[in-house]
């Protein structure tokens, strides 16, 4: 038997280990995860979950589920529901029965299971999940209305799928009650008043005592922590999973409330999730038994199949009738149910208790569900972003960028940008500038680009970058560390400081230094008020990059290079391109440069 301390080393090693790698190779990081965990626990048997945690697994399992959830809610936003709620709310009721349906009846004659543990098959497996579901609508961006309605489904569908899932759980433990559907819906009712009662009370409650300062700065996510465990486990004493919901709520509600501000207690929780998620998935994939996964043969795959094939779409199909989306967003949603880690952590938890009652199908019902986690998530993984360019609702590599201040250059830039089919985005608090921009013809936000609702509200389909040129050298930083987890480091930009007094940011809290080391914002706003232009000059063999370089005299400023096949290249102090025939360059042209081209 492996070492305690060997196995909560192996668990946070590999669970760090795996989301870095799939970040690395662009896979979706459960995969790597259960891989990981299958082979440290039944393959090599370096982990032994239940003995290593005993007794505790399952109730740290469901807290670590009710953090996730929070963190979940914590990202949905009221204002988004008018135009989505109606096929939200379809998606968790209609189509959460057709899915349980299907795969009830798919558990009962292709994998053979008896009726109860088929019904309670297909109650898990309506849940998917924020935990694959974000990750994934972050890689993709689709446009539209598909990304929002995916985004409140995959947190909502968790806590309902749950309560389901154990009260019919219960049913099956008291070997039948005297009418089921009035239990069920006892039960669903009864849930529901905990979890609104219990997440709107102790919402509020945290947003007094932070509005009246009587939480310290150091301490107010530790009691965020303590409030989100003691609801979670008062609630769940009170009502069948009650306390998923109850936290589900609360995030909910404390990420609409005006009074005080989240960012920090987000951010806390962003990464809480990373730890949680890495601890979550390599404990439970290392319970699986390999002969219960051997048991079920070609069968289970079949079974996925009929999942993603028959379920899904049928969920959809009725979960979208008579509303105004368009075909493409419809296909889109067929196209993303993947399982995650409440299916997971439910299965576990039900596995042990049915094998006390006798069930003999136990190991094989925890078994299914992780292939269909793997099934699932591997497929949808794989597939969804080539579906979502397919159906003309994402770009494989997005050309389009956000600008963060829309002053007159950015908006000559943007402007120039949408020659070449380029979108552009500008970003900015001053109304004025952005008003003066829409009458322009470039599209334009008023917003604050350090604001969570703004992030929430931007439609960045086709955008792959941020550039901040804002004259303020702390916004431009701030924006930089606000968007690398939706565009990736590589992908923020910013002006050059021009601090020169040794109190600018340092390296490693700044993006990459656009156009040239002298080009403040100071400097580019005298060009421009002096009456320089941004403008497009094409080269070719007749008129090389030398060429243009002597015919504006050494004075243009290159802004950025359009290659042959469309793609946008930023000029930055660490890639200055050697631009070649059939390229364009965006340059910001002096006004008293002698100009024959372009």
């Amino acid at each position: 038997m492996t070492e305690p301390l060997v196995q909560l080393a192996a668990i946070a090693v590999f669970g760090m280990g795996a989301q870095w790698l799939a970040w690395r190779l662009r896979l979706p990081s459960i995969l790597l995860l259960l891989l990981s965990g299958f082979l440290l626990g039944p393959v090599f048997g370096v982990i032994d979950p239940d003995h290593l945690f005993g007794e505790t697994l399952f109730p740290l399992v469901s807290m670590a589920v009710g953090l996730i959830l929070f963190e979940g809610g914590l990202t949905l936003k009221i204002k988004e529901l008018p135009a989505n709620g109606r096929v939200i709310f379809r998606l968790i009721s209609i189509g959460s029965i057709a899915t349980w349906v299907i795969a009830a009846s798919g558990a009962r004659y292709i994998l053979g299971f008896e009726w109860p543990i088929a019904v309670l098959a297909g109650a898990i497996l309506i849940v998917t999940g924020p935990t694959v579901v974000s990750p994934l609508l972050r890689q993709i961006r689709p446009q539209g209305r598909a990304g929002t309605i995916l985004k409140w489904e995959g947190i909502l569908i968790d806590p309902v799928g749950a309560v389901l899932a154990v009260l019919v759980f219960e049913v099956i433990r008291l070997g039948g009650v005297d009418s089921v559907p009035s239990y069920l819906l006892l039960g669903i009712v009864q849930s529901l008043l905990v979890g609104i009662v219990f997440g709107l009370a102790g919402a509020g409650l945290l947003v007094a005592l932070l509005k009246r300062y009587l939480i310290p700065d150091h301490l107010q996510n530790g009691v965020t922590l303590l409030m989100i465990v003691g609801l979670f486990v008062l609630s769940d004493q009170l009502a069948p999973e009650g306390g998923l919901l109850t936290v589900t709520i609360m995030g909910i509600a404390m990420a609409n409330q005006p009074w005080v501000p989240i960012r920090h207690i987000l951010e806390f929780k962003e990464n809480l999730q990373v730890l949680l998620i890495g601890f979550l998935f390599i404990l439970l994939a290392g319970r699986v038994d390999l002969a219960n996964l051997s048991a079920l043969g070609w069968n289970a795959g079949l079974f996925i199949v009929l999942l993603i094939v028959v379920a899904r779409p049928l969920g959809v199909i009725l979960s979208t009738l008579g509303s105004s989306l368009s075909w493409n967003e419809r296909l889109f949603l067929t196209w993303m149910a993947p399982r995650g880690i409440v299916a997971a952590a439910i299965v576990s938890i039900f596995s042990f208790e049915l094998e006390e009652l006798g069930y003999a199908e136990s190991g094989a019902l925890s078994a299914t569900v992780l292939l269909v986690i793997v099934g699932t998530v591997a497929f949808y993984g794989l597939t969804a972003g080539l579906a979502a360019r397919r159906l003309g609702l994402a770009e494989q590599d997005p050309q389009g960028v956000l600008i963060v201040g829309a002053h007159p250059l950015a908006r000559a830039f943007a402007k120039e940008l949408g020659r070449f089919n380029i979108r552009s985005l500008l970003l900015d608090n001053n109304f004025s500038q952005v008003s003066e921009s829409r009458l322009d013809g470039v599209d334009a936000y008023y917003g604050n680009a350090l604001s969570e609702e703004t992030l929430s509200e931007l439609d960045l389909g086709g955008i792959g970058r941020m550039l901040a040129l804002t004259s303020n050298d702390d916004i431009n930083a701030l924006a930089v560390l606000h968007f690398p987890d939706i565009f990736g480091r590589s992908q923020v930009y910013q002006l050059p400081s021009s601090r020169r007094d040794g109190h600018a940011a340092p390296p490693h809290l700044r993006g990459r230094s656009l156009f040239g080391p002298e080009m403040t914002y100071e400097n580019l706003d005298s060009l421009v008020k002096a009456g320089s232009v941004v403008k497009s000059t094409p080269l070719s063999s007749s008129f090389t990059y030398a060429d243009y370089l002597e015919h504006y005299d050494n004075r243009a400023v290159p802004l950025g290079l359009i290659t042959s096949d469309s793609k946008l290249i930023l000029f930055t102090d660490d890639i200055r391109p050697s631009p070649k025939a059939g390229q364009t360059i965006i340059s910001l042209i002096p006004p008293d440069v002698t100009n024959g081209q372009g």
